[in-house]
């Protein structure tokens, strides 16, 4: 049974443009081959980082949004720790029902900061 997870890792800064693209493609074609299905994939770009991290103040964010065999995370993360040069941290959530369906929602549009805002007046709003 695929049960649905989000991962989010943290990439060194130090790395061109193309080399990180590189880095998330392979991380994105990993799963691919391994049966998971990539239902998102956002680039969230150089951030501030809340500490220094192997003297680093500054990371590139990325964030996938996958379902998988419960098997695979231990591979993906295996990957991420055996990565150490260019990958600073990551973290692989399972997300629960409710977490999947607000995701879906966030993608259609119709949750989270981006939302649609629909036209109705208070009347129809009751």
């Amino acid at each position: 049974m695929q049960n649905q997870y989000e991962t989010t890792f943290v990439i060194t800064p130090i790395l061109s443009e193309e080399e990180s693209k590189k880095i998330v493609k392979g991380y994105v074609d990993f799963l691919a081959k391994n049966n998971a299905k990539v239902l998102n994939d956002e680039h969230w770009g150089l951030k501030q980082l809340a500490y220094p991290i192997a003297k680093k103040t500054t990371g590139i964010y990325h964030h996938i949004e996958f379902s998988a065999e419960p098997e695979l995370i231990d591979k993906l993360e295996l990957m991420y720790r055996r990565d150490e040069d260019n990958i600073l941290r990551f973290l692989t959530i399972k997300l629960d029902k409710h977490a999947a369906l607000y995701n879906e929602k966030k993608r259609q549009g119709l949750a989270g900061r981006n939302k649609k805002v629909v036209n109705q007046t208070k009347e129809e709003a009751k």
